[in-house]
């Protein structure tokens, strides 16, 4: 995901995007766990997607 989709976007995409993300986060654990992962690249974009999406929200949140 591309920084300037993110900023882009509401905080209400935001917040969706963020809990899609947690989801696909946890279900990549899962994956893991259970040795069933096939894309391990995916860990790494997920939790940087998060922490994007996290600093966008907090730099509109304290604009607000």
């Amino acid at each position: 995901m591309k920084i300037d989709d993110i900023r882009a976007m509401s905080p209400d995409q935001l917040a969706e995007a963020l809990l899609n993300l947690k989801k696909e986060q946890f279900n990549l654990r899962f994956q893991a766990a259970t040795g069933q992962v096939e894309k391990t690249h995916r860990f790494d974009e997920v939790r940087k997607d998060i922490a994007r999406i996290k600093t966008v929200l907090r730099a509109k949140q304290a604009a607000a």
